[in-house]
């Protein structure tokens, strides 16, 4: 989407403009041509490249900055990515009123998704992975922000959203456990340390961290229960 609307673009395009996008900075085209076909000679690269920046239609090739060197994002062009990650870093910022504007049920759903999913190539990877690492650190501290505003409900979905994407993750675990005990509800509270304490041991063979089980410990959960 550009704005309103609908882009239909070709495979070549497509990864394109969401090299730049996720970039969001001037990339040298040689450099663009060796990402986004890097098992082709160079010659076949750039062509390739052409070809794609050619099939862009009109609203495609209003998004970008395109010269003879290099390719860029147009500074008018919106990225819901990018618009994600920023909500991430202020949820994430220090500073204890950074943040309160955003401490909202829309903000989950911003969170929740991946980058592009299907998306295998190496550069697509990296950023996904970056990007999931940043939106996990932000659930968790989205679900305390709620906790200390007394909405329970939306601190439990904001750390189970957190889980799903990681259920080994133990700081999405005790975020989950935290928003349950918040909300005074033990028996969840406890189940999932039991089911968290279970698949963690089967598929790494270790136990919780003494600082996880803490949180339960007045639940009369034994460590090695």
């Amino acid at each position: 989407m550009a704005g309103d609307e609908q882009l239909t673009v070709s495979s070549g395009s497509e990864r394109l403009l969401a090299l730049i996008a996720i970039g969001r900075r001037t990339v040298p085209r040689a450099m663009v041509a060796s990402t986004l076909w890097p098992g082709a000679p160079e010659r076949r690269a750039q062509a390739s490249l052409r070809s794609a920046l050619a099939r862009l239609d009109e609203v495609g090739r209003r998004m970008l900055l395109v010269d003879s060197s290099e390719i860029g994002l147009d500074p008018r062009t919106s990225v819901d990515f990018e618009e994600g990650r920023s909500l991430a870093r202020r949820l994430l910022d220090p500073d204890p009123s950074a943040g309160s504007d955003d401490v909202h049920a829309q903000a989950i759903e911003t969170l929740s998704d991946g980058l592009l999913p299907g998306w295998y190539e190496e550069w697509m990877l990296a950023a996904s992975d970056e990007w999931d690492q940043l939106r996990l650190h932000a659930l968790e501290a989205l679900s305390a922000h709620f906790i200390k505003a007394g909405r329970f409900a939306d601190a439990v979905a904001a750390a189970s959203v957190a889980t799903h994407t990681e259920p080994l993750r133990e700081s999405a675990c005790a975020a989950l456990i935290a928003a349950y005990l918040a909300e005074g509800n033990q028996v969840e509270a406890l189940r999932h340390f039991r089911e968290y304490e279970s698949n963690l041991r089967a598929e790494l063979g270790i136990g919780p961290t003494s600082r996880l089980c803490d949180l339960v410990v007045d639940l009369h959960v034994g460590r090695d229960q």
